[in-house]
C-alpha cells in the first residue's frame, strides 16, 4: 500500500500544509530560548490545540511539533538523552488529533537542521549527521508519522544527509530549504541547485520546496526557479506571512489572511502542488488561504510582475540564477561580512 501523502497526491491537485509552529506557542506561553518540543510531555494540551488549529483551519497535512529535536539541538537545552521519547511522543500526539478528523491528514514529522556546520568547513561528517537524524526519524516512525518533513536545511550536505537517514528509517520524505536575500540559503544554494540536487539522490523525496526564507514574494519568485528548471516532482511552497516587524516588545508578522489568501491562489496558478505557510501563519491565515484555493478558478502561470503586484516587490534584484548571479553573489557577501 503507498503512503497517505502520496494517495492525496494522486487524488487531488493541491493540497494545504499547515503554519507556524513556533509563532502559535509563543502566543501560548512559550518563552524565548526555551525548547519547543519538551511541550510534547510537559504540555500535551497545548500541542494537540496547535495541531487541531491546522486541522480545523483545512489543512490536509500538519508539520510535528520536532523541528528541533534532533541530539545536537536538544544538548543546547540537556535533553539530548530524550530525542526518541520527545519525536515520538510529537508525533503520536498528531497521530490522535489526525485520525480523529474524520478525513485523510497527513502527520508529517518536521526534521529541522542539526545547528552545526557540515564537513569540510565544519567539524559534523555525513556519517554522524545521518545518525543524529535517523535517530529522530526513528522517534517520529515509532509516534506514527506518516512521512518526515525535512525542511529549513541550507546545506546541500546536510540535505543528503537527511535523506540517507529517511532511507534507512525506510520511512517516505519530503525536503525543504530557506532561500533568504538573493534566492540563496545560508550556504549559497539557488533553485537550480535544488531541483537538480532531489533528482540526484538514490532516494530523491515525494516532494520539495521551500519554506521560511524572507516573504512570500521572494518565495514565490524561488518557486518559479524550480519550475525553469523543468521539474516534474510535486512541489512544496511554505512561505512567512510577511515580513517581520518588532512591535510592542515582540517579532511579529505584517502578512494579512488577505496576502495569504493571494499567495496560496499565486503558488496553486504557479504548479505548486503543497502549499502552506511557516513564520507567522496562523489558524485565520490558513482559513482564507483554503476558502481562496477552493473558490478561486486556477488561471494561468503568474509571472514575477504578478507576484510583485500582489505579494510586494522583492528583497534584491536577482535570484540568483541568472546572468546578474556574480554581482548578487558579491553583494550577499558583503552583507554577511
Amino acid at each position: 500500500m503507498t503512503d497517505a501523502l502520496s494517495r492525496l497526491l494522486a487524488s487531488r491537485d493541491w493540497l494545504m500544509a499547515d503554519g507556524a509552529t513556533g509563532t502559535n506557542l509563543f502566543n501560548m506561553g512559550l518563552s524565548s530560548g526555551d525548547a519547543p518540543e519538551l511541550w510534547n510531555t510537559d504540555q500535551p494540551e497545548n500541542i494537540r490545540a496547535l495541531y487541531r488549529g491546522a486541522v480545523e483551519a483545512g489543512s490536509d497535512i500538519f508539520l510535528t511539533n520536532t523541528f528541533g529535536g534532533n541530539a545536537s539541538r536538544l544538548k543546547l537545552h540537556g535533553a539530548q538523552g530524550r530525542v526518541r521519547e520527545l519525536n515520538r511522543v510529537g508525533a503520536a500526539l498528531g497521530r490522535e488529533i489526525a485520525d480523529a478528523s474524520g478525513r485523510t491528514v497527513v502527520v508529517a514529522g518536521s526534521v529541522g537542521p542539526t545547528g552545526e556546520i557540515m564537513a569540510p568547513m565544519g567539524s559534523l561528517t555525513h556519517e554522524l549527521a545521518v545518525e543524529i537524524f535517523h535517530e529522530q526519524a526513528a522517534g517520529l516512525k515509532e509516534g506514527g508519522a506518516d512521512v518526515l518533513w525535512v525542511e529549513t536545511i541550507s546545506a546541500p550536505e546536510e540535505f543528503k544527509a537527511a535523506a540517507e537517514a529517511a532511507a534507512r528509517a525506510d520511512m517516505p520524505w519530503c525536503g525543504t530549504m530557506s532561500f533568504d536575500t538573493a534566492g540563496r540559503t545560508m550556504m549559497g544554494v539557488t533553485s537550480a541547485d535544488l531541483a537538480t540536487l532531489v533528482e540526484k539522490l538514490p532516494n530523491p523525496p515525494l516532494a520539495f520546496g521551500a519554506n521560511c526564507g524572507v516573504g512570500a514574494s521572494d518565495l514565490m519568485r524561488t518557486v518559479l526557479g524550480f519550475f525553469a528548471q523543468g521539474t516534474e516532482r510535486p512541489v512544496i511552497a511554505k512561505g512567512n506571512a510577511g515580513i517581520p516587524k518588532y512591535k510592542d516588545g515582540a517579532i511579529v508578522y505584517d502578512g494579512t489572511p488577505e496576502l495569504m489568501a493571494e499567495y496560496a491562489v499565486l503558488a496553486r496558478d504557479a504548479g505548486v502542488r503543497i502549499i502552506g505557510g511557516c513564520c507567522g501563519t496562523m489558524p485565520e491565515h490558513l482559513r482564507a488561504m483554503r476558502a481562496a484555493l477552493e473558490s478561486r478558478p486556477k488561471g494561468p502561470r503568474p509571472t514575477l510582475e504578478d507576484i510583485s503586484a500582489h505579494l510586494g516587490g522583492f528583497s534584491s534584484a536577482s535570484d540568483g540564477t541568472g546572468e546578474d548571479a556574480g554581482s548578487a553573489r558579491r553583494e550577499r557577501r558583503g552583507r554577511r561580512g
